[in-house]
């Protein structure tokens, strides 16, 4: 993974954990839902990026000195990368999730908050539908008695409680999971191969 990917996913885990964080506390528990969306939404960035982060080549066989003529300078952001930062653009016009995550909240009433967050929510919504063909793992109601089968997708499941054996396993489904069965990241036209593009422009608006 590069560099730059490196750091976005690395941002994406500091905002779930800030996120998760934030729920924990009373205030927060009449925006569970708005919280659950904007985790889902990073979640999905990280999918993201795991999805376009492109392979490590293999090392060419010349020697060093011949190689290191042969080896183009690597641009600072390459295709792939760039397409992330598009989706996260398309998420912060969509629902302006970066202004939410990036704005110290604690100085907001609640009242302010949820009203910060439906906007969030909706957009986002919206941007993943787009973007993501997104379904749920399992189908039953939270709360329902399910089988798990043997030989079961490991990134699928997270097994909890009392787990023995190789399976098949029967418990209570406690939470449906995510998965997307396709991804359609918006296509970016570089206009400069040294940078990667803006997230959003700055505004300024002129007397």
């Amino acid at each position: 993974m590069s560099p730059n990917l490196r750091t976005f996913a690395i941002i994406c885990c500091v905002a779930l954990l800030a996120l998760n964080s934030a729920s924990l506390f009373a205030f927060a528990n009449q925006f569970h839902l708005y919280f659950l969306g904007a985790c889902l939404v990073l979640a999905l960035a990280l999918l993201a990026v795991i999805l376009v982060s492109p392979g490590k080549a293999p090392e060419p066989e010349h020697p060093k000195a011949e190689a290191a003529k042969l080896m183009p300078v690597p641009a600072a952001g390459n295709q792939a990368e760039a397409e992330v930062v598009g989706f996260l653009a398309t998420l912060q016009e969509r629902g302006r999730l970066v202004d939410f995550l990036m704005e110290d909240i604690t100085t907001y009433d609640n009242a302010q908050v949820g009203a910060a967050a439906r906007v969030v929510h909706e957009g986002c919504k919206a941007a993943l539908r787009e973007h993501f063909q997104i379904r749920s793992v399992r189908e039953e109601s939270e709360g329902s008695s399910v089988t798990i089968p043997v030989g079961y997708a490991a990134d699928e499941y997270r097994l909890i409680g009392n787990i023995r054996g190789a399976g098949p396993f029967s418990g209570t489904l406690v939470h449906r999971g995510w998965k997307t069965e396709g991804v359609k990241l918006p296509r970016i036209v570089r206009v400069d191969p040294d940078r990667l593009p803006a997230i959003a422009p700055a505004e300024v608006e002129l007397k």
